[in-house]
């Protein structure tokens, strides 16, 4: 079981760092804040323990294919939504920018995905070395949501320390992280 809990630690990081360019684009914790917070939270968690499932099912067939090129797929969704955000901080406006565009429903779908194709070759190795699939998957999920929630509000805090760079900020953290995932699965494998 700690195995189980270091491996839902390690697959979370991605997703809590998303989180946290996400909280960066709110001024404060206010009750929309706490709505999102919860909501991309959960996405983040069932992206993450259900594709632990999926590749279990799957099998390794399906992971040597994915593997192939499931890291340039999440380079450029994050990178994606990342120069979005850097765009948007560009705008010299006194307001923030309006929420809904950075972190809409759609952009943490988007997020949910690139940041949990990982787990789906994960889901293969638990295939492989017999792991119980339900209980690792509700684990994984549950400690998702919660390095997410926390993360959300180190980023309100990080935005509000950097204000008007914090967008900024983001945008690169999202780039930086589809970058890091990327250069894991080839120059680092």
């Amino acid at each position: 079981m700690l195995n189980i809990f270091l491996i839902a630690a390690g697959l979370s990081m991605d997703a809590s760092a998303v989180s946290i360019s996400n909280g960066i684009c709110f001024k404060k914790a206010d009750r929309y804040f706490l709505f999102s917070a919860l909501f991309w939270s959960i996405i983040f968690g069932l992206f993450q323990g259900i594709m632990p499932m999926l590749g279990y099912f799957l099998g390794k067939t399906f992971s040597g294919f994915i593997s192939s090129f499931d890291h340039w797929i999440a380079f450029f969704l994050l990178s994606v939504i990342g120069i979005n955000m850097i765009n948007e901080s560009k705008k010299n406006d006194e307001e923030a920018v309006e929420y809904n565009k950075i972190v809409s429903a759609h952009t943490i779908l988007v997020q949910g995905i690139a940041t949990s194709i990982d787990a789906l070759a994960i889901g293969v190795g638990f295939a492989l070395l017999n792991v119980p699939i339900y209980i690792s998957c509700i684990i994984i999920a549950t400690i998702t949501f919660i390095f997410s929630f926390i993360a959300s509000y180190i980023g309100v805090i990080f935005g509000n320390i950097f204000k008007n760079k914090a967008e900024f900020i983001g945008g690169c953290v999202l780039i930086f992280i589809g970058l890091k995932i990327l250069l894991e699965h080839t120059i680092f494998s």
